[in-house]
């Protein structure tokens, strides 16, 4: 039986594309979730929150701060993109987030990062900008862009 770490892991290694190294290793998914502020949701192929047997496609993991959460990573595998996965799970976040008192959410992804359109469509907007902030295993610099939504 896999633990949640696993399945949040086998996710990220199909949903994260190691051209831009972006996914996190196993000890910073571990690390994150020690600290009562970082919370995840694991969705299965149904959009339904994962059982104990059931393989996850999907996963959020937040960090909650005062009146904030941030979106550290969402990730959904790439047979069931397109499908209303990562739409659900981003419905999730808000009202976890809103029950933590959260009045917006926030996150950060590389210029072209392709789930933009997801994000906006859920009605994440642009605040901000950060020139050549990621670096890619091969070393080229990527713009960061900040978004926000406000949860209510």
């Amino acid at each position: 039986m896999m633990d949640d770490i696993d399945r949040i892991m086998a996710v990220m290694a199909s949903a994260f594309d190691p051209l831009y190294g972006e996914a996190w290793n196993r000890r910073q998914v571990e690390d994150a979730l020690k600290f009562g502020n970082c919370h995840y949701r694991l969705l299965d192929a149904q959009g339904a929150e994962c059982g104990e047997d059931a393989e996850a496609v999907g996963f959020f993991l937040s960090r909650a701060g005062f009146e904030e959460e941030e979106l550290l990573l969402l990730a959904v595998d790439p047979r069931a993109r397109c499908r209303g996965v990562g739409a659900t799970l981003l419905d999730h976040l808000r009202r976890d987030a809103a029950s933590r008192g959260a009045r917006r959410l926030l996150l950060e992804m590389r210029r072209g990062n392709p789930a933009e359109s997801l994000y906006r469509n859920f009605g994440f907007y642009p605040i901000g900008e950060r020139r050549e902030y990621y670096r890619t295993p091969a070393g080229n610099r990527l713009d960061a862009i900040t978004f926000a939504c406000d949860v209510s």
